[in-house]
């Protein structure tokens, strides 16, 4: 104890030296405890097992440099050495940056533990698509919060931009508004994501029809939403462009959907064994969800007649399938037992001719 009191009184140095061990001896200690009680929480909370995951490169680095700073706050007299200001300022840019990765691991660790619990491969995700949509969406709008500030504070630890802050708020008219325009798209995306998170007018996985193209919602990001093709192609569209433009949503409240097929026939095709056949078609197809199977004649004109089947699934990509084989399947029976029914054209020969009026045989001769 003498040799210790003895080095503490010597110097400085002495004191700096002494302080940033026993710092790093006690960052050891509290890590070791901070894992054993964090390693009783995770078995039974699995939430706190997976951020503890996540978390534990930026806890290697968080807990001694907490300890390194209250140790150099602490230690008398190192005001005078030289580098000392700068040594402290290091550690506590690194501490922020510390606390900032750590958050980011969070939040990254939050949306893993949603996507596990509301998985999407069901046939009714419509609350996981609403729970994950707005857990992506909000944790990338707070990441991008807690960078900013992040990087605020580390810049107001700097006296030369501290004080160029306070210079520039003196003069922030016309600089603020210059800002406020260059930085439109961005703030205007920003806010259009909270809306998409808050209001949810798409969700992941939602069926949407923009500038007549099929596809789902594969991504939303901070400033755009890719939307997956029906042909494997990517469209990307701005996050503004969903909040001022109308699109359609199929998936809005329900992936249940109703299809239709329309046939142009003759005058002569009979109703009712059509009918017969579209139920038949519709019990028989595994994408049907018995829900609608109708057969209705819609429009006449000079030359047939329309006829529209209305059939349902319980998601549009079924829809579609059913929608084609009951198609076929309907061609094909009005092709077997109906064939004069058919689509046709029919004509009238009018003239005074000798070859119109003795039919088709005097036509030949002449």
């Amino acid at each position: 104890m003498q040799v210790i009191a003895h080095l503490w009184n010597s110097s400085p140095w002495a004191r700096l030296g002494m302080a940033l061990v026993a710092a790093l001896l006690l960052s050891l200690v509290l890590r070791a405890l901070a894992y054993v009680v964090l390693g009783r929480l995770a078995r039974r909370h699995p939430v706190v097992a997976n951020m503890l995951g996540r978390a534990s490169a930026p806890m290697e680095w968080l807990i001694p440099l907490l300890m390194l700073v209250a140790a150099l706050r602490v230690v008398p007299d190192t005001d005078a050495l030289p580098s000392f200001a700068l040594i402290e300022h290091v550690l506590v840019i690194a501490l922020m940056i510390s606390v900032t990765w750590l958050i980011l691991r969070c939040l990254r660790t939050l949306e893993l533990v949603a996507i596990r619990r509301y998985p999407l491969d069901v046939s009714d995700n419509l609350s996981a698509r609403r729970m994950l949509t707005q857990v992506r969406v909000l944790r990338r709008t707070a990441e991008v919060v807690v960078v900013m500030l992040g990087a605020s504070a580390v810049l107001l630890t700097i006296p030369g931009v501290r004080q160029l802050g306070t210079s520039l708020l003196a003069s922030a008219g016309l600089a603020g508004l210059a800002l406020g325009l260059a930085a439109k798209p961005v703030l205007g995306n920003l806010i259009a994501g909270l809306q998409i998170a808050l209001t949810q007018p798409i969700r992941l996985d939602d069926v949407v029809i923009i500038q007549g193209e099929w596809g789902r919602i594969d991504e939303i990001t901070g400033t755009y939403v890719v939307v997956r093709i029906w042909d494997e192609r990517r469209l990307v569209v701005p996050l503004n462009w969903f909040m001022e433009n109308p699109f359609q949503n199929w998936t809005r409240s329900s992936s249940q959907l109703i299809g239709s097929v329309f046939l142009w026939l003759d005058y002569r095709v009979p109703m009712a064994p059509l009918r017969d056949e579209l139920m038949r078609l519709c019990k028989g197809a595994p994408e049907w969800d018995g829900r609608v199977s109708v057969l209705q004649l819609t429009d006449a004109n000079e030359r047939a007649v329309q006829l529209r089947a209305l059939v349902s699934s319980i998601d549009s990509g079924r829809n579609w399938d059913l929608r084609c084989r009951v198609r076929e399947g309907l061609i094909a029976y009005v092709q077997e037992h109906y064939p004069q029914s058919l689509p046709r054209v029919r004509g009238e020969i009018e003239g005074d001719s000798p070859a119109a009026s003795q039919g088709p045989q005097a036509a030949s001769e002449g």
